[in-house]
């Protein structure tokens, strides 16, 4: 516990700010015109109550299709909804929106599919008695957070775009990103993330951060909102008030903060003022205690103190504030299912996301609208907030709905994979090199790629070590590859050294090496095998603290397509690394010491 807190305080100390100043209201707030307000308004007022607290609630649903999911999507909706398709969803509750997630909802097989299920979520949306269009909603950050994969342009992740240091690159990653994402009818983006990411034990942001120089994580904030809403995307800055320093996951606790007042001002706030200088159109929180902004210990999800107090009054935020999701047991512990939602929309928050029983959530919030605990004109507020996004990215001029040929045109252009390629080159870091071990010579045809292998974000059938091997297949070299995993057993690492044997070198890929990691062992033994080694981390860059002797070490930040491509046109030399550390690496024997401190990046060149 006391090294856990030493390596956090000196990553703490060490934070250089170059805080974005706000003044008054934030340049680009929703601060719309005059006409355009009273038009929104007259909609406003024709809408029924009911018609209104629908537009704050953004709940999942299961299927492919808006009104002709599979059975077995049609039977879960039907379990955990009370409806059998999403466009029942949408008819039942008057959605404003709605999320969408891969895999274990059913909701993304590919581009036309998606375009034509969010066509279906928009003519449910326009048959209600106010026809007004949903928002639909996704957590496509890249990097380890995607959810539109085949397909789609796969673009660095934040650290890895931290990593390369160019805000030019971060905003056209965000301007390719929102671009396809609004050709498949999706228009609010949870994205990018707003965390510094100050503790190296953090298990939820980590490598979603751009990294742990407030100031820099907060010029690629800005960045990034730009490029996406620009796209004519809805851009969300996440977690406010701030989860980069948090050893626990909101997702199964409720984390606490322990940042004094001025820790916060100089650390947590500057990616979130930039953020709202830049003009971005909705903020997220966090489901997280900071006595230092509450003493009251509410999550900040839950607090007026943090949000009204602080994201309102103190930053001058008027957006959209949006929940994480509620399902989440940070905003669980205190209170029940059916007071999280009231208490949320009281403390500021206009939108409510993925509730765990909409039903419940619904009718609490309509209840305390009719029984005066929450005022209708506080109601109005928030859907104004609302529909001005809506109408910002042009929902409510004209037609919601995207076409095949859009889809087609935009979605996974070759320009912009072009463009995700060389942005990615641009992030891989270079950590180590000694006794010229890279880039890979002429001579070294015969390679082995052994090591962890995540899956792929959005396809569990596509993993690293494969993946990886396959980029150097297509570079010319004979490849195998064996995959050992995150905890190689004894004999998994022998039959990695057996592989090495006839090999010109080995590419060993690591996942969250710890001190007690058999990972380390592998890579231990490997060197010991006689075998140019070299090293990826794949994941978090803080591996190569554990790994002694490893002469070639490089950090790619994540494991999807476009970074491992990257990685491999690095390690054959085929481009010279050019990324630099966003974050201080601390010495694992001593972690008050910094190993390699931010900005530490090396190339073949000098």
């Amino acid at each position: 516990m006391q090294s856990r807190s030493l390596s956090r305080r000196s990553v703490l100390a060490s934070a250089t700010v170059v805080a974005a100043g706000v003044t008054g209201l934030a340049a680009g707030a929703p601060a719309a015109a005059h006409g355009r307000d009273k038009r929104l308004r007259k909609i406003v007022g024709s809408m029924s109550l009911e018609a209104k607290v629908g537009q704050l609630f953004v709940p999942y649903f299961y299927g492919a299709s808006a009104t002709s999911p599979s059975e077995a999507d049609q039977e879960r909706n039907l379990r955990e909804l009370g409806v059998r398709t999403v466009a029942e969803l949408v008819a039942k509750y008057h959605l404003g929106g709605v999320i969408l997630f891969s895999g274990w909802t059913n909701n993304i097989h590919d581009p036309r599919q998606v375009a034509e299920l969010t066509n279906g979520v928009q003519r449910a949306s326009l048959a209600l008695p106010t026809p007004v269009p949903c928002l639909i909603s996704i957590d496509q950050e890249h990097g380890a957070n995607v959810r539109i994969g085949s397909g789609a342009t796969q673009l660095p992740g934040a650290m890895a775009l931290g990593a390369g240091g160019s805000l030019s690159d971060a905003r056209t990653a965000g301007r390719i990103s929102g671009t396809e994402l609004a050709a498949l009818g999706i228009h609010q983006n949870f994205a990018p993330v707003a965390d510094v990411n100050v503790n190296p034990a953090n298990p939820i942001i980590n490598i979603r951060s751009f990294g742990a120089d407030p100031g820099e994580v907060g010029r690629m904030v800005a960045a990034q909102v730009t490029g996406y809403q620009r796209a004519g995307v809805v851009a969300c800055a996440k977690h406010f008030p701030g989860h980069g320093d948090t050893g626990q996951d909101s997702h199964t606790e409720l984390p606490v903060i322990t940042h004094t007042r001025e820790e916060w001002d100089r650390v947590d706030a500057p990616p979130f003022r930039a953020a709202i200088a830049a003009g971005v159109d909705s903020i997220m929180t966090a489901h997280l205690q900071v006595p230092a902004l509450d003493p009251s210990n509410d999550p900040a999800t839950l607090s007026p103190t943090i949000l009204q107090g602080v994201l309102r009054g103190e930053l001058g935020f008027d957006g959209v504030i949006v929940t994480d999701a509620l399902n989440m047991a940070g905003v669980r512990t205190k209170y029940g299912d059916d007071r999280v939602p009231v208490l949320a929309l009281k403390a500021g928050a206009d939108q409510l996301l993925f509730p765990p029983d909409i039903d419940v959530a619904y009718h609490a919030v309509l209840a305390a609208v009719r029984d005066g605990e929450i005022t209708e004109e506080r109601l109005d507020e928030s859907v104004l907030r609302i529909l001005r996004v809506k109408d910002k990215v042009g929902l409510l001029d004209g037609s919601p709905f995207t076409s095949p040929r859009e889809v087609d045109r935009v979605v996974g252009a070759r320009s912009h994979r072009i463009a995700a390629d060389r942005i990615a080159e641009r992030t891989t870091t270079l950590l180590v090199h000694e006794d010229r071990t890279l880039p890979l010579r002429r001579g070294q045809r015969k390679l082995l790629v052994v090591g962890a292998s995540p899956a792929f974000p959005t396809d569990d059938t596509r993993s690293t070590v494969p993946e990886l091997a396959a980029e150097f297949e297509a570079l010319g070299f004979r490849t195998t590859h064996l995959v050992t995993g995150r905890t190689p057993d004894a004999a998994a690492i022998d039959a990695a050294v057996a592989a090495a044997r006839g090999r010109d070198a080995v590419v060993v890929t690591t996942d969250n090496v710890g001190p007690a990691s058999a990972q380390r062992t592998l890579v231990s033994r490997l060197l010991a095998a006689g075998v140019p080694v070299v090293h990826l981390a794949v994941r978090n860059p803080y591996d190569i603290a554990h790994l002694d002797g490893v002469r070639a070490s490089l950090a790619s930040y994540c494991w999807t397509e476009v970074e491992l491509r990257a990685a491999a046109r690095v390690i054959s030399g085929r481009v010279d690394p050019r990324g630099t550390l966003p974050v201080p690496v601390q010495r694992a024997d001593d972690p008050a010491r910094v190993l390699f401190p931010a900005g530490h990046g090396l190339s073949y060149r000098r």
